[in-house]
């Protein structure tokens, strides 16, 4: 077993859910509240059941962190087998997970080495960088090792989404009451992209086929896409993630891309009926050198 352990938040999304068995990855659920409940994401929530608890209550969703407590007992457990803990989180702009895993380490000062990164994103490219993580441990890399070799891949990692309701824009904090009305009565689907790892509303669109469109050219842009996952709202394809598909096939002939339904914490952010792309850049020629 690697002697770095890796932690991360139920945020990531494991194209394969069964690498995080294989390579021995910790999991901290998020916890999701719905009304007056709290459900742990991937625990007593998934996607197909968070839909079917915002139909039955009425009530919007909101995203908070695993408690100190909840990190401390997991580093605790771990250090009986390792003295290097790689913690890995959602941004910091989006939860204050970060901020209860770093609080949490005071707990085995002297006794644990617990690295506590911002992957500045979430989804799928938390997820990818988790991989990443995983397999540098595998190799014998040490926690710095690691450390430093994930700070460098997160400028690679971008992630773009448009939504259909305004309603969890506005309740957090990217739409002003204003705005979301106005938004909502001219029909305005915004297009965000997560920068710094911040969920930043970049422009405005009206219909589903301009938004696909932002979204391919916002691919084409890349000179190298290693990776490229769709995150649409449904586990069965949509109208716009079909036309995605298509209009990327067009693009890039020959290529596969996956499609997968973001998850709970996701949809806390950016709602149920959004559709989004997360790419990992490759690295050029020239980068390589």
């Amino acid at each position: 077993m690697a002697r770095v352990r890796i932690v991360t938040d139920s945020s990531a999304h494991f194209l394969d859910p069964a690498f995080v068995e294989q390579h021995h990855i910790e999991v901290v659920p998020l916890k999701i509240q719905i009304g007056n409940k709290v459900y742990r994401e991937g625990i007593d929530v998934d996607s197909a059941t968070f839909a079917q608890l915002l139909d039955a209550t009425g009530a919007l969703a909101t995203l908070a962190p695993p408690s100190m407590d909840d990190f401390a007992a997991l580093y605790s457990r771990l250090n009986r087998e390792t003295d290097q803990i790689l913690s890995l989180h959602i941004s910091r702009q989006m939860s204050d997970t970060w901020d209860m895993a770093r609080a949490a380490t005071k707990t085995l000062l002297g006794r644990c080495e617990i690295g506590v990164v911002d992957s500045m994103t979430t989804s799928v490219g938390l997820a990818m960088l988790v991989e990443a993580a995983a397999h540098l441990a595998e190799q014998g890399a040490s926690l710095d090792e690691v450390v430093r070799e994930v700070r460098a891949l997160v400028p690679r990692v971008y992630a773009v989404f448009f939504v259909d309701s305004l309603d969890y824009l506005r309740q957090n904090g990217l739409l002003s009451e204003a705005q979301s009305i106005l938004g909502t009565m001219l029909n305005i689907k915004p297009f965000l992209t997560i920068e710094e790892g911040e969920l930043i509303p970049m422009e405005k669109v009206r219909t589903q086929v301009q938004a696909v469109d932002k979204l391919v050219e916002f691919v084409t842009e890349f000179s190298d896409v290693e990776h490229l996952v769709i995150l649409q709202s449904t586990p069965y394809p949509t109208d716009d993630s079909r036309l995605l598909l298509e209009r990327l096939a067009i693009e890039f002939p020959g290529e596969v891309f996956p499609s997968v339904a973001y998850r709970p914490s996701l949809a806390t952010l950016i709602g149920l009926n959004g559709l989004g792309l997360v790419v990992f850049e490759g690295l050029d020629d020239e980068d390589e050198d």
